[in-house]
């Protein structure tokens, strides 16, 4: 069943007074049907929000749950953690991705990242504020966000830095401290959608460099999840750097 959308942490992260709120109603972004509470998307295509329900800690694929009622089957249970996982434990030590790239997502994501749709990444940001467990959001509150950078070349091709887009927010609302430059890509690389997982790790090989001395937990920000080859990359230079944890915060996970 999709959460309860907590307006509250929305308006923490965006703040409640905006002139634009006051001036015109939200419509959806999805549907263009009048928004709900305020926000942009209506309740409708809030309820199908697709939820990573039972995600491996490490990577947030999204595993099987035991049916309730099997033989041997713990009420409650939740996987810790996939085969692959488990046998080769990636660099990242938790990733926290409240949804699957699914529908609606799968329109919103691209319309935010590769179209200039930025009120796509307002709301995608205020949707993984309401996601993140109050456990978690304690346990970051030591730790600093860093969003996975673009290069240079990218970036005066596209305008804006979606990791930034979607870090800058959650750390204002939520009282995390963000590092926006302490990570950088140093060269630029072929896009990573084009390319079979092989390709993916010789192609980021050595594309990311730490500028200063990191904290001991960082916590990534990007959009979205799909072999993890980027996030593992960023998370191995700071661990070179010195960094004692990675975590990872993406918005929408690959099945």
């Amino acid at each position: 069943m999709p959460s309860t959308v907590n307006h509250a942490d929305l308006r923490q992260v965006y703040g409640a007074g905006r002139l634009a709120r006051l001036l015109w109603a939200a419509r959806c972004l999805v549907c263009s049907e009048p928004g709900e509470d305020g926000w942009e998307l209506c309740h409708r295509c809030r309820i199908t929000l697709p939820d990573n329900e039972a995600p491996c800690r490490r990577c947030a694929i999204p595993l099987a749950v035991p049916t309730p009622g099997a033989a041997g089957a713990d009420p409650g249970f939740l996987p810790d953690g996939c085969d692959a996982c488990t046998t080769a434990p990636p660099p990242i030590d938790l990733v926290h991705a409240p949804f699957l790239y699914a529908p609606p997502l799968d329109r919103l994501l691209p319309r935010f990242k590769f179209h200039q749709d930025l009120a796509a990444g307002r709301l995608l940001s205020g949707l993984m504020a309401t996601r993140l467990p109050p456990t978690r959001r304690a346990g970051w509150q030591s730790a600093v966000l860093v969003p996975v950078p673009l290069h240079r070349r990218r970036l005066r091709s596209r305008g804006y830095d979606q990791g930034l887009e979607l870090a800058r927010p959650l750390a204002r609302g939520l009282g995390i401290p963000l590092s926006a430059r302490l990570l950088q890509r140093t060269r630029h690389t072929s896009a990573q959608s084009s390319l079979d997982a092989d390709e993916r790790r010789d192609n980021l090989r050595d594309a990311f460099s730490v500028t200063a001395a990191p904290p001991p937990h960082v916590v990534l920000v990007d959009d979205v999840m799909t072999t993890g080859t980027t996030l593992h990359a960023a998370a191995e230079a700071l661990l070179a750097a010195g960094t004692r944890r990675v975590d990872a915060w993406v918005c929408a996970r690959v099945p």
